[in-house]
């Protein structure tokens, strides 16, 4: 009787030590997918701000509640049981899925270069929605949450391609890490960005010095930040749309771009051996950048007879 409960209590240990084992596994890897997509949280960090411009600042928050809700369904409901089929069915379809999410990230990078440099196109996106105040910010959400599922499906896929050899119970689980983790920075980040101005003003009016030159910082430099952010973004959506592309390319057997990726990262790396390897990390994703805003330009100009054929 004692020796059959030492032998469960024994079975118990090693279940235990299984269980934990899956569990640091589990973090490890939804650590490793989170920093993989970063890229595309930057971009996701940036645009979102510009859905609460204009609106009442008593609403910012509930929109920015609203597009994170919306955004954990679109991952954790919709993409999460797409990619565990895709996984256990067709995971030969996860890179050709991944390159067509780079080819997008590139068309977005390259359309705002060129309203940057050549102004915002006309038409019925340019124009200001009509209606009252509930109706714009529904359509604003709604929007917003379209936008969502276009990048989250890209981190979903991105992490997936990460951890196609794990079970799908490993699997399913640095999903929805990697999907609750993301959402949370993301928009717990969104929403300071967008009530730093608020801060500010409330710094300033307290009265101390201290605090009135920390205000007066905030309210200042909340505008340069979501320009800059903005250019982060941006720069993140041709990076890692090139590098999705160029490592898809080399997988389905044509080596050529990442070949020249290469050889730059170590002719930067052997010039400047004093930055370790920070010179080569820069030259490559310059290169994967530049390779991704050519794709995007191409992809513009393939794009805009199409639209003007739908009559857009």
């Amino acid at each position: 009787m004692a020796t059959g409960l030492i032998a469960l209590l024994d079975d118990v240990a090693a279940i235990a030590k299984l269980a934990a084992a899956s569990l640091d596994d589990v973090a490890a890897q939804t650590a490793k997918a989170s920093v993989k997509a970063a890229g595309v949280v930057i971009d996701d960090t940036a645009v979102t701000p510009s859905y609460v411009i204009g609106l009442s600042p008593s609403r910012e928050l509930p929109i920015i509640g609203r597009i994170a809700l919306g955004s954990l369904k679109n991952k954790l409901i919709f993409l999460l049981p797409i990619c565990l089929l895709l996984g256990y069915f067709a995971p030969w379809l996860i890179m050709p899925l991944l390159m067509i999410g780079g080819l997008y990230l590139c068309y977005e990078g390259a359309e705002k270069v060129h309203e940057a440099f050549f102004g915002h196109h006309g038409g019925p996106s340019a124009q200001s929605p009509a209606g009252d105040a509930l109706a714009i910010e529904e359509q604003k959400v709604s929007g917003a949450i379209r936008t969502d599922f276009i990048l989250s499906a890209e981190i979903m896929a991105l992490t997936l391609s990460g951890i196609a050899t794990s079970s799908v119970a490993t699997q399913a689980a640095v999903l929805a890490g990697v999907g609750i983790i993301i959402t949370v920075a993301v928009y717990g980040v969104v929403a300071l960005i967008v009530k730093a101005d608020d801060i500010g003003l409330y710094l300033v009016r307290s009265g101390g010095r201290l605090a009135y030159a920390i205000g007066h910082a905030l309210v200042k430099g909340v505008p340069v930040l979501l320009k800059l952010l903005a250019l982060i973004g941006t720069a993140a959506m041709l990076w890692v749309g090139g590098s999705i592309v160029v490592h898809g390319l080399a997988e389905l057997g044509v080596h050529q771009p990442e070949h020249v990726v290469e050889y730059a990262v170590h002719a930067a790396d052997a010039r400047l051996s004093a930055l370790s390897h920070a010179g080569g990390w820069l030259a490559g994703t310059l290169l994967q950048a530049i390779f991704g805003l050519l794709l995007g330009g191409f992809t513009m100009a393939i794009a805009k007879p199409v639209r003007l054929a739908l009559g857009r």
